[in-house]
């Protein structure tokens, strides 16, 4: 895992190197261990490495025979042995063991119709002397963030955010769109960032820059369409020899590697592989909190337990005042999910034993394991009876009731008047619109001219089972943006290396080729998963309730964190944003504080977005 960082200058000048190496060294938390540069005629490419394969050799930028082709790469190829001996074979010479190396030789030989053939998580950024021109690549499930930035004088590139804006000539200027996305899904969706001047490079694309020219394209997407005719002992067969190939392919490491576990089938499933792998105990870590209803601890020791893990696990109690600025810098954007602190915890943690750490990521969107789409398919059926119904549910949920139960109300609500691709979207919305909407000053509202929902509606007629569609847009959507997001920011922040069986995209392809029947039966989630392990995992662990990785903000938010969050969200300096309406922010806080109605992670967000602008535009 690295920090990459580029500048082209358009007048061909060479850029002042202390400009590259800042924007670097803000990186060194994601490659503490060496960094390197390359400079010639305006072209400038820097990086931060972390290592992990090859620790004598495989510093970067790397490059060809010839020299004139130079990477810089942040990420793993897991392939990478079965592209070398290929290569080699058609007389490319290697001068490290880097995994990346295959990279710059595949390139040679096939152009940007290489990476049909890299099987990994990466970013990165090729210079091509000889045609004058950068190709920017991102893996096909976003696992590793590219970000760019294009101005009259320039062309830039880097790992995150923040590297960008020492850029002397990219401009802090924010995207009130984005801002509308955030407080939709706590998320801002690629390729839009929350500043104007600054785009995320999709999942699956990649861009080239030559003489000015900016040219983005799609080189894979996930296709539900074309389904396999199996049986479902077969498929589950299949499934299992793919997730067990993933979780060999991601054991290869020449630094301490790890698991984390949750005690939760995923996690579980992947340390139970590993076990069946390593010839020593596989070291697990979990994290816990003091407050019942969000430690899963005692399950996670069950599954350590039975396959014999050396097992970690850490209670904590988040200094959330301490902490959260520091997070939220990390994070160079608004972000609003909060499972992101304990994530940070556990990241932190884990590092100091092991350098890679392998995860359950991923195993909800292969196999339907979200009980949203158990609800949204529950209220597709019921469409049809909706115009019966009264038209609103208001009197029947109560007000003081759970977030869920709140978020039924105004689904149904809104249900009769909203496409499929709609309502799915309700169901993974923090403000409803009516809420937003109460929530805006006029000045600000008038500003926002975009649907949040339009991508989703985008990308809803590209599959045909309704399931399937949900889970095509949290691919596109949920997952690259919000959970990459969160576990590539949190781990590198400590400099740890996660890896994902999951999201190798040869088992990705496989679960999109299955009948979504296998996937959610019956009302039973993760149907054919749980069948695959119940003779690996204990009936305990199939059986057990979903359970969020995340923190007590309900509680935290009407007690210890109360005057904090007061003094954060309506403070004067809040309050004159231009955003919000105060007297709807006081209302928020008041009804939350009051005990009246759960608004914790509406309150999470504005509090993060003010923090934010605290650190980034303050």
């Amino acid at each position: 895992m690295c920090g990459i960082v580029g500048r082209i200058e358009k007048s061909g000048r060479d850029t002042d190197p202390k400009i590259l190496n800042r924007m670097a060294n803000v990186l060194r938390h994601r490659g503490p261990d060496a960094e390197g540069y390359y400079r010639k005629n305006g072209v400038a490419l820097e990086h931060r490495r972390l290592s992990i394969i090859d620790l004598t050799t495989g510093d970067q930028p790397l490059k060809n025979e010839a020299g004139d082709i130079i990477l810089i790469a942040n990420g793993e190829i897991y392939n990478f042995k079965e592209l070398r001996k290929k290569l080699e074979e058609k007389g490319h010479r290697f001068r490290t063991k880097s995994d990346n190396e295959v990279i710059i030789h595949l390139y040679e030989e096939e152009g940007v119709g290489c990476l049909k053939e890299l099987r990994g998580m990466f970013a990165f950024g090729l210079w091509d002397e000889k045609k004058e021109q950068l190709l920017l690549v991102r893996d096909r499930l976003g696992k590793k963030p590219l970000v760019y930035a294009e101005t009259p004088a320039s062309f830039n590139f880097a790992s995150e955010i923040q590297a960008l804006l020492l850029a002397p000539d990219i401009k802090k200027e924010i995207n009130r769109q984005a801002i509308d996305d955030y407080l939709t899904f706590q998320y801002i969706p690629s390729p839009g960032s929350i500043f104007s001047g600054i785009k995320k490079l999709p999942p699956g694309h990649y861009l080239t820059y030559q003489k000015g020219r900016v040219s983005l394209e799609r080189y894979w997407e996930i296709d539900f369409n074309h389904k396999i005719k199996v049986s479902e002992s077969e498929a589950g067969r299949l499934v299992l020899d793919a997730l067990q190939e993933a979780v060999q392919l991601r054991m290869i490491s020449d630094v301490p590697l790890g698991a984390f576990l949750s005690g939760g089938i995923d996690s579980s499933a992947i340390v139970g592989l590993m076990s069946r792998i390593s010839e020593k105990p596989v070291r697990t870590f979990s994290v816990g909190f003091s407050e019942n209803n969000y430690d899963e601890l005692k399950y996670a020791e069950k599954v350590a337990r039975l396959f014999g893990t050396e097992h970690s696990e850490f209670m904590v109690r988040p200094d959330i005042i301490t902490i959260l600025p520091e997070i939220i810098r990390h994070y160079n954007e608004p972000f609003g999910d909060n499972s992101a602190i304990p994530t940070y915890y556990l990241c932190a943690e884990t590092k100091k034993m092991v350098t890679v750490a392998l995860s359950g990521d991923g195993g909800d969107e292969n196999f339907a394991g979200y009980p949203r789409y158990r609800q949204a398919l529950m209220l597709e059926k019921l469409q049809p009876l909706l115009s019966g119904l009264p038209k609103s549910l208001a009197g029947i949920i109560p007000q003081n009731g759970s977030d869920r139960q709140r978020k039924i109300a105004w689904v149904f609500n809104e249900a009769q008047n909203l496409s499929a691709a709609e309502r799915y979207g309700r169901w993974m919305t923090v403000f409803p619109f009516s809420e937003k909407e109460a929530l805006y000053q006029p000045s600000f509202k008038n500003l926002l001219t975009e649907d949040p929902y339009q991508k989703m509606k985008d990308l809803w007629p590209r599959a045909d089972n309704q399931l399937d569609k949900m889970l095509l847009s949290d691919f596109n959507l949920y997952l690259p943006d919000c959970l990459q997001v969160k576990m590539d920011i949190a781990s590198m922040s400590h400099g740890l290396e996660v890896r994902s069986p999951f999201l190798d995209q040869k088992v990705v392809e496989l679960t999109a080729s299955l009948p979504a029947e296998y996937k959610l039966r019956s009302g039973q989630s993760k149907y054919l998963l749980k069948k695959i392990f119940k003779n690996i995992l204990p009936a305990e662990i199939l059986k057990r309730k979903k359970m969020g990785f995340g923190i007590p903000l309900t509680d935290w938010f009407r007690h210890e964190l109360k005057d904090y969050l007061a003094s954060v969200i309506l403070s004067e300096k809040a309050l004159k944003r231009g955003y919000f309406n105060s007297a709807c922010l006081k209302k928020l806080f008041n009804e939350h504080t009051g005990g009246r109605i759960d608004h914790a992670n509406r309150l999470y967000l504005l509090l993060v977005l003010e923090i934010w602008h605290q650190i980034f535009i303050d």
